[in-house]
């Protein structure tokens, strides 16, 4: 038995705008408990194949599997509620409510949505709004975040914006997380508190990460495997350092910026 089995299979994923290829046969596993990481310039396909993965967008041809089953094409909404989450380069805060409410929003199918519940059960609301804001109060001391339990959302700087959108994934416990450039905008203060986030996550909750990531420091610290995507599929995967030294990655687009850093 495989002690870590595949979570995510991609398998000769297509899509086309147009007569453009964004992402062009791309084939790819992520497995279980890991903390994969996807990187690749600018119109390498990175972000088109998170959206097919996701169901933000349909695909042309190939499919997409999640613990076995064929999940292709199947829209956003219903992969949330099957443990897939996304998050975007920029966090989607609700501006004008506290932290803690941020949280509170997430789960699904609350009791409270339904008017004829707040005239017919308001015990069952009281309840379940407790133990909502329970979690959202143990999700918050995970993160480091009591302080700002009160604080408007939108008062948050670019990485504890971040640091929410990391909460708001835990209020729903997903089984994997796709990452899309979480770094992007943090100061390094911020950046090492997210990482170490996401480290504690995936080794103390057992969450599985998929992350897009440009800032390779980042992602040499959380990330193995390392999967690098160029013309919209799969160039190389190996550990960062094995990314790092590998001529094809580094003459085919990474450059003399990546090897200097050796």
């Amino acid at each position: 038995m495989d002690l870590n089995p595949d979570i995510l299979k991609v398998e000769k994923l297509t899509k086309y705008f147009g007569g453009l290829a964004a992402v062009s046969d791309c084939s790819l596993k992520i497995k279980k408990g890991s903390i994969t990481g996807i990187i690749g310039p600018n119109g390498s396909g990175k972000s088109t194949l998170f959206n097919l993965i996701a169901g933000s967008l349909k695909t042309t041809s190939g499919q997409v599997f999640f613990n076995d089953e064929d999940i292709t094409n199947v829209p956003s909404y219903e992969l949330f509620s099957k443990g897939i989450l996304r998050t975007f380069q920029i966090a989607h805060e609700f501006t004008n409510l506290t932290v803690i409410e941020n949280l509170m929003m997430v789960p699904s199918n609350q009791s409270g949505e339904k008017l004829i519940n707040a005239w017919l059960k308001p015990n069952l609301i009281k309840n379940e709004e407790k133990i909502i804001k329970d979690k959202a109060k143990e999700v918050l001391d995970f993160l480091n975040l009591t302080h700002l339990t009160n604080e408007r959302a939108g008062n948050l700087s670019g990485g504890q914006k971040k640091l929410l959108e990391l909460g708001r994934t835990m209020m729903v416990d997903p089984e994997i997380v796709l990452l899309d450039e979480v770094g992007a905008g943090v100061n390094r203060t911020l950046l090492k508190e997210i990482g170490t986030a996401i480290e504690k996550l995936n080794q103390e909750k057992g969450y599985t990460f998929c992350m897009i990531e440009h800032d390779m420091e980042f992602i040499s610290r959380l990330c193995d495997p390392v999967i690098v995507m160029a013309e919209g599929s799969v160039l190389f995967e190996g550990s960062a350092e094995e990314v790092k030294n590998n001529e094809k990655v580094i003459e085919s687009y990474l450059g003399r910026g990546l090897k200097n850093k050796n």
